[in-house]
């Protein structure tokens, strides 16, 4: 049904966004019971929702769910980092900044080899490349922070010695690492459709560079905003 009407369109789209934001919250309260990510179920409401499910709300502008996304990540980071006292992550900085950084690349890297082994063994006639791999074990390679606060926070888990602040530091600061590889991949991806052929193994080298100029930059602002 078309509705013409201004009001009428707004009525109907506070009460759509009444109705997700209900089994938003009935799913965190449902995850919190079966010990679930709280991600999954909110896929599973947004799938409900969507074309394909009971809603058939229809969706495809991808500007703004970036902006949403990062929108809503913003809140998620600052809201790990202010409830985040500065003397229990102290002793774990070093280890902690180690993991998020170093920690992801060697997660990225053997997710990407066992999916690559895996997609040679289930289809070999696709010849996935190595490059797309890798792309996809950048974007799933980082620790989902608000499932790690949600849970370490919520449930009374006994961690021993400072193995909690550790995973807080870690879930909390690895997101750049994993969007740097993500946006690097893509330049690759489109460096070899540009080509027409694989790229050499050097040009993975040019991560090297690109990490420690970004890192610092966005190290320098991130501490910069935080003291003023």
């Amino acid at each position: 049904m078309v509705l013409s009407d201004p009001s009428q369109q707004l009525h109907v789209l506070l009460a759509l966004a009444a109705v997700l934001l209900f089994f938003g919250i009935s799913a965190s309260k449902v995850s919190a019971r079966l010990n679930m990510p709280t991600l999954l179920v909110f896929l599973g409401v947004g799938m409900l929702a969507g074309t394909e499910g009971l809603g058939r709300i229809a969706f495809s502008d991808a500007a703004a769910a970036n902006q949403i996304g990062s929108l809503a990540m913003c809140f998620i980071l600052f809201s790990g980092g202010f409830d985040t006292e500065w003397k229990s992550i102290r002793p774990v900085l070093p280890r902690g900044l180690l993991l998020a950084s170093v920690g992801v690349l060697l997660t990225a890297v053997f997710l990407a080899v066992c999916c690559y082994w895996l997609l040679q063994w289930i289809a070999p006639e696709q010849r996935f490349s190595f490059s797309w791999c890798l792309l996809l074990a950048s974007i799933i390679s980082s620790t989902d922070a608000a499932a790690v606060f949600a849970i370490l926070r919520s449930k009374n888990v006994g961690l021993k010695g400072n193995l909690r602040p550790l995973l807080e530091l870690e879930s909390g600061s690895n997101d750049p690492m994993a969007a740097l590889m993500t946006v690097f991949m893509l330049g690759i991806i489109s460096r070899e459709y540009a080509e027409g052929r694989p790229v050499e193994w050097s040009a993975y080298l040019e991560l090297i560079p690109q990490f420690f100029q970004q890192m610092c930059i966005g190290g320098l602002w991130g501490a910069l905003i935080g003291v003023f």
